[in-house]
């Protein structure tokens, strides 16, 4: 038995990804659908596989050559259509009936029982049909055969899985390109275009974005409840409430277990994207190795962007803060995040990779000017307020404030965001989420992200008696306990333009509305932070401050 995979076309539907990299071998749990699919005919007895090949063809040879499969690729130098690439074929597939496959499918159809309905008809093709509302376009009669490829009303859509006799050759036009369904549409009124009938199976195409990452996300969560692809359906995808973040999070169930996913989106070589993925999962791995309450990471996909972990439920620390009844519940569970935080410092520092961090590996005076201080000019004084005011103006007094946020720090790994909302609550348990921007820097960052959280908007009296409790926590004596708390300020002061910027660029540019709500709470303690710090070697920013 011999099948022919059409894997020559240009993935158009999947740009701009597709300039890069193959349609074929996009990734689902970290295996190419070539793969996947060059298995499966191996699996039901196919002795030898042909793959057509044009945009990128060099890509689709290379990964061939691995396989350790009987394959034989044929290079178009000009895409021949469907029926084209099945007739520069013939060569090699004029001996018996033989599968024909697109590349970009993944199915659980029984081939073995395809390939023996076929034999035992008098047809010339055999196309593998379904109900799929979206191509419904097939209709076939009560016998089976089909009676148009492009019905108005109803009708059952084609999976790309056929199986052809050699005789369907003789009915080829004599031409290079040309569509194979324009041949069997001259064939059907002598009924021999048949149709194989499945109601019920797993099948899904990646030729768009949508499709592909809903795939690979279905892919990974069959493989953590061990299911067979004919049970894929019955997995549940809920999606949840995003973040300030472009990635998107859902929850997978199935009976009485879940988990949640994250899509990073697709991530190209040297992307963004890529670089998130990458951080996510490796500091992850790293800070659970380290006994760090972080959500497990059970699975990824590098190039769909898919990240499967433990499901930590919905409780956020800000949800069972305003539970709390009276100040000293509070503080007490505060206190208890503290602890934990000071443990991935500490803790998460020990053998950690540079490597690993997006931006940079540490938070430096670079990333301090760049990501806070320009964010909140770019961002907030010129994009939310159109002030319309020159970063140079002020780059002096940034470039203190920056040196300040450095000096004294107790250094450590640092969370970068470390705020109610990324700390989550499971079983009593405190876990910290959202880690992929950890980076080496000073412990009293992650704690000015705490305590000056626009979410929670802490009392003073509340943040005083936290900053004491820290101080205590860490064993600073006096001395060493004032330049903690110096440093701590600038902190604040960094923390607070950082997020001044995001909230704005949330609302403004992602639309995103909900995080304008909390401006005036952010302008407000930027006030306050400026107040407290010696404004005579800030007398710009602090006029500025002054005056929104």
């Amino acid at each position: 038995m011999k099948a022919l995979i059409l894997a020559a076309g240009y993935g158009t539907r999947l740009l701009p990804y597709t300039l890069k990299i193959p349609k074929p071998l996009f990734t689902l749990n970290s295996i190419s659908i070539l793969e996947h699919l060059v298995k499966q005919l191996n699996e039901h007895g196919c002795e030898q596989i042909l793959i057509n090949t044009h945009h990128l063809h060099e890509h689709v040879e290379n990964f061939v050559n691995k396989l350790p499969y009987n394959i034989r690729t044929i290079f178009e130098p000009v895409i021949l259509d469907t029926g084209g690439a099945i007739a520069n074929a013939r060569p090699f597939l004029r001996e018996a009936p033989f599968f024909v496959i697109n590349s970009d499918i993944i199915f659980d159809v029984d081939l073995t029982c395809v390939y023996a309905s076929h034999m035992t008809s008098n047809c010339l093709a055999t196309l593998v049909l379904h109900d799929y509302e979206t191509f419904n376009k097939v209709s076939v009669d009560i016998e089976g055969f089909i009676q148009s490829f492009d019905s108005k009303t109803s009708g059952l859509a084609f999976t790309g899985i056929q199986v052809l006799s050699p005789e369907i050759f003789d009915h080829f036009p004599d031409k290079k390109v040309f569509s194979s369904i324009a041949v069997y549409q001259e064939l059907i009124h002598h009924k021999k275009i048949r149709g194989f009938l499945k109601k019920e199976i797993y099948w899904s195409d990646i030729g768009t974005k949508e499709s592909y990452s809903m795939t690979s996300l279905l892919e990974l969560a069959a493989s953590q409840f061990n299911l067979k692809q004919d049970k894929i359906k019955n997995i549940q995808v809920h999606k949840l409430a995003g973040d300030g973040s472009d990635r998107i999070w859902y929850r997978v169930s199935h009976q009485n277990k879940s988990f949640i996913v994250g899509d990073h989106g697709i991530c190209l070589p040297d992307t963004e994207p890529l670089m998130q993925l990458y951080s996510f999962v490796h500091i992850g791995r790293h800070l659970f190795s380290k006994g760090i309450p972080v959500p497990r990471i059970l699975n990824y996909d590098i190039l769909s962007g898919m990240v499967i972990m433990e499901d930590l439920g919905d409780v956020h620390l800000e949800t069972l803060a305003r539970q709390q009844n009276g100040i000293l519940s509070l503080v007490k569970l505060y206190q208890k995040v503290i602890d934990l935080l000071i443990e991935f410092s500490i803790k998460g520092l020990q053998e950690f990779n540079t490597e690993w961090t997006c931006q940079t590996p540490t938070y430096s005076k670079e990333l301090i000017l760049e990501k806070e201080c320009r964010y909140f000019m770019d961002a907030f004084i010129n994009g939310h307020l159109n002030l319309n005011l020159s970063w140079q103006d002020y780059e002096d007094e940034f470039g203190y404030i920056a040196d300040h946020a450095l000096k004294n720090g107790i250094t450590g790994l640092m969370h970068r965001d470390c705020q109610s909302r990324n700390i989550m609550i499971f079983d009593g348990q405190l876990f910290f989420i959202d880690f992929q921007s950890a980076r080496i820097g000073p412990l009293q960052y992650d704690l000015a992200s705490l305590l000056i959280d626009p979410y929670m908007n802490l009392s003073d009296a509340i943040k005083d008696k936290l900053l004491h409790y820290t101080v205590e926590k860490l064993n600073l004596n006096t001395i060493q306990g004032e330049a903690f708390l110096r440093n701590y300020q600038f902190c604040c002061l960094t923390r607070n333009l950082q997020f001044l910027g995001a909230f704005s660029y949330l609302s403004r540019v992602k639309k995103k509305i909900g995080f304008e709500q909390y401006i005036p709470f952010a302008v407000s303690s930027l006030k306050n932070i400026i107040m407290g710090l010696n404004i005579n070697k800030i007398p710009k920013l602090t006029r500025l401050v002054q005056m929104i």
